[in-house]
């Protein structure tokens, strides 16, 4: 029994230290070129590891589930579906697609980086890992030899140039997709607010409030383009001759006024905190889908040919897509601007005979106001904005009221709007000079206008805009409303500064 005894482990130690030499040499031109580490390091890990290696360990007490592993992120191994848990020098290693617990293996941090990997759950070994690299290692096998790295590297090379032609075909793809997406949603209209009339068209819009007394005096107010011509302030014909209907030429008194209200709108406006700002009156494209939809663009926009540039129809457009793409920093909101711009129309179809002076032209100039908020300061935002345009228009002595505008009214990108109307003492009933909308966060999606709240999330902000005053409608009601039976044309006190101290206008003839 006790020779017996002596035989086995004689034979053991024989089948040990067989295993033990059983491994191939690293031979220097098995080396990459960025492998840092010499072959004599590599192959006196080697020669460590496979002295003291064991050809099956236990792994039951591996179980499946070991709580007091840590997951890491796998950055070493070439098989990039496993994950790792790990306590201490030994590691789990999972399958990520099942979820199975595959290798169990030991790292030698008192050696050159290495891992000896274990089959789960048979416990027999199945490799020995040396690291050179972060991503580069020489395997070897439970018998010692060595899995040549060279065929590994081309297979990976293929790899690679694989991923990049499919990568590309891809990058194609999704320039093509992005574009559709783009369209379809351009497309897609903004929500509006539960408290919007329903309707087809302005007619159905709902009056909400008046301020100023109308009047209409005994003595007869002329269409506002004879008040002009008495002043020898306007000229259709001419600029009909040179730029074709819809243009004017205004002049002597009229065009003083014309930029006095201008003048008069910029200064109310910074008064009221606004940040005063000139912007481009041209666009690209991208700035338009943007801000509006297509169905707008087209009705509205002049494009320049032969360029990727558009004729701003409101500053509003320009003025929003300054923040085109940014990511705005919380403390800076809200973001109040009011612009000076001349706009530019299309103004389709056909309009009667009060629209045939300069109530609807091609070409006018603005006084825009735009605010850049968090959400949930908007809802008072829209009530003080169009609060300031009454305010302006009664401070020139011009009645006005406001109306909600109903559904039908409403265009693609607008939440909730409000006309504010100025009295016409000719007509008899009240006419267009602004408006006012909000529309929460649709115009921000499409330009990727977004700020960071307190909780570090990317919100997306809501925009919103406001007409101040647009000469030459504005002059319109300006005219009627301080129109003399003598022909002449009170000015306002808080206009005066800006007509030289004029207290009237005397019309030529």
């Amino acid at each position: 029994m006790k020779k017996f005894l002596i035989l086995c482990i004689t034979l053991c130690l024989m089948a040990s230290s067989a295993f033990a030499a059983a491994y191939v040499k690293i031979e220097p031109d098995f080396l990459q070129p960025s492998q840092s580490k010499s072959y004599e390091q590599v192959n006196e890990t080697l020669a460590i590891i496979f002295s003291k290696i064991k050809p099956q360990i236990k792994t039951d007490k591996y179980p499946k589930y070991y709580h007091d592993f840590t997951l890491v992120k796998d950055d070493d191994t070439q098989n990039k579906s496993y994950h790792y848990v790990k306590n201490g020098n030994a590691e789990l290693i999972y399958n990520i697609d099942s979820n199975e617990l595959k290798f169990v293996s030991f790292r030698r941090p008192e050696l050159m980086k290495s891992r000896i990997i274990y089959d789960y759950p048979s416990g027999k070994l199945h490799a020995v890992q040396i690291f050179v690299s972060g991503a580069e290692s020489f395997v070897f096998s439970p018998d010692g030899k060595y899995v040549d790295y060279a065929p590994y590297v081309k297979e990976v090379k293929e790899q690679v140039v694989k991923i990049n032609e499919e990568l590309k075909e891809l990058e194609e793809r999704e320039t093509v997709l992005e574009k559709d997406i783009k369209e379809i949603m351009y497309q897609i209209p903004n929500m509006i607010a539960d408290d919007v009339p329903i309707g087809e068209n302005d007619t159905k819009n709902v009056e909400l409030e008046k301020f100023g007394e109308p009047f209409v005096p005994e003595y007869e107010i002329p269409y506002h383009a004879d008040i002009m011509k008495s002043f020898n302030g306007l000229d259709k014909e001419a600029a009909a001759r040179v730029s074709g209907n819809g243009f004017y030429y205004l002049m002597g008194d009229i065009a003083r006024l014309h930029s006095a209200v201008l003048a008069y709108a910029r200064d109310f406006m910074i008064d009221k905190g606004f940040t005063y700002c000139i912007p481009p009156f041209m666009i690209r494209s991208d700035a338009v889908n943007g801000v509006m939809s297509f169905e707008e663009k087209e009705a509205m926009m002049y494009k320049i040919e032969g360029e990727d540039l558009y004729l701003i129809g409101t500053s509003e457009h320009s003025m929003i897509a300054k923040f085109k793409g940014e990511l705005l920093k919380e403390e800076n909101l809200p973001i109040t601007m009011t612009s000076y711009s001349p706009c530019f129309r299309k103004e389709v179809g056909a309009h009667g005979i009060e629209e045939r002076g300069v109530y609807r032209v091609h070409q006018f100039e603005k006084q825009e106001m735009i605010v850049i908020c968090k959400p949930e300061e908007s809802k008072d935002w829209y009530e003080k904005m169009w609060k300031y345009t009454v305010e302006l228009f009664r401070s020139l002595d011009i009645p006005v009221r406001t109306l909600e505008c109903c559904s039908g009214d409403l265009a693609d990108l607008k939440y909730k709007s409000v006309d504010v109307e100025a009295w016409s003492p000719r007509q008899k009933t009240y006419f267009e000079v602004g408006s006012c909308s909000n529309l929460t966060d649709a115009q921000a999606r499409r330009l990727g206008i977004r700020y960071k709240n307190e909780n570090g999330e990317k919100v997306y902000a809501h925009t919103l805009n406001n007409t101040v005053l647009t000469p030459p409608r504005m002059l319109i009601a300006f005219l009627e409303n301080n129109y003399n039976e003598d022909g002449s044309i009170n000015i306002p006190v808080a206009l005066r500064p800006y007509m030289g101290g004029k207290e009237k206008l005397i019309p030529l003839d």
